[in-house]
């Protein structure tokens, strides 16, 4: 029986309650935590003619900061490459892309609060 830590649960949880937003926002879910040797994607969607590469940050509280604080230059960077080699995997010509961040705040109490930022970088 495989354990998962608390902050891995909590990361997973966050995807999944960002992957229903998305959709609920009119996207198409295409792939989850897809994976290559230079990192991972956490969601990759559709909305309309543009590939949407999703970044989920999930925090208990603001703590330590807000959540999108965590996507910097590199991240962002990191994200781009990212999606040039899903597009190159899934043999998809060079569509329209942007990279979303989705912030999830899940204290445990109440609603978790989402937000989502658009066309980060």
């Amino acid at each position: 029986m495989v354990v998962m830590r608390p902050k891995d649960l909590l990361g997973r949880n966050g995807e999944a309650l960002a992957a229903d937003f998305l959709e609920n926002q009119g996207m198409r879910i295409v792939d989850r935590n897809w994976r290559c040797p230079d990192g991972e994607i956490d969601i990759v969607a559709i909305e309309g003619d543009t590939l949407v590469i999703a970044e989920v940050k999930t925090r208990r509280s603001l703590a330590y900061g807000h959540p999108f604080e965590a996507v910097d230059a590199a991240k962002l960077a990191r994200l781009h490459r990212l999606s040039t080699a899903w597009c190159r995997e899934h043999e998809l010509p060079a569509p329209r892309r942007r990279v979303d961040v989705v912030s999830v705040i899940d204290s445990g109490v109440g609603e978790p609060q989402l937000e989502h930022l658009r066309g980060v970088g």
